[in-house]
């Protein structure tokens, strides 16, 4: 199959997917901690919260992986002999990839989320203090599972985003499916095949993820009409 590189790019899909899971968790807790931020009563909270969300969605994804990986791995070369450490410091690209792509789709998720808290009558919140909590129990207990309902549909689009963006890390070197595939196209000359074979995997990554997180919001939403009415 696809001229003895079928399981090489299958391996590079698997990574692909453990990529793009592991760059979703980073930016879950990023868009929470930027959402906290952005909606927080103390200014200059909110300022550094709409400081990430707007510098980060204004500039272009593969800009900002190429800024963070090369110029991160050039500020810890330049950091690590004060601390007495003179070996170069080659940043592993996955793990690059996972923080870089995290802290990119972090900013988008803090607007989702945001949006999502903002949908939440404010007498939930009131009620939750009227009971003696604290005001990270009363977010954590009360707001965020009430914020999922309202936050899955943007979730669901941010994740297909994310997953297809995977394919930019290859830029810095991960072996991932898309890394595979143009090596597979350059030693046989027949492109069209492989990206054609890479598309394809794309395609029921995203799929099968949507079909998911549809299944997942009707879950949510069961019982919530008559209670919304």
């Amino acid at each position: 199959m696809l001229n003895g590189y079928g399981s090489t790019i299958l391996d590079g899909a698997w990574l692909t997917l453990m990529l793009a899971l592991s760059s979703v968790a980073v930016a879950t807790f990023l868009g929470l901690l930027g959402a906290a931020f952005r909606l927080s009563p103390i200014k200059w909270l909110a300022l550094l919260g709409e400081t990430y969300a707007t510098v980060v969605r204004g500039i272009p994804d593969l800009v900002l992986i190429l800024l963070i990986f090369y110029g991160g791995q050039d500020v810890v070369n330049r950091v690590a002999p004060m601390l007495g450490y003179d070996e170069y410091i080659d940043i592993n690209p996955f793990i690059a990839g996972v923080f870089t792509m995290g802290f990119i789709f972090g900013a988008y998720l803090s607007e989702t989320f945001r949006g999502a808290f903002m949908a939440i009558p404010k007498g939930q919140s009131e009620a939750g203090a009227a009971y003696g909590m604290s005001g990270m129990q009363v977010f954590f207990r009360v707001l965020v599972p009430q914020m999922i309902r309202f936050a899955i549909p943007g979730f669901t689009n941010n994740w297909l985003v994310l997953t297809k963006a995977t394919a930019l890390i290859s830029v810095v070197g991960l072996q991932d499916m898309m890394f595979k595939a143009k090596s597979a196209a350059d030693a046989t000359r027949e492109p069209f095949t492989f990206y054609l074979a890479v598309a394809a995997l794309y395609l029921v990554l995203t799929s099968v993820s949507l079909l998911a997180l549809r299944f997942i919001e009707k879950r949510y939403s069961v019982g919530t009409k008559v209670a919304d009415l």
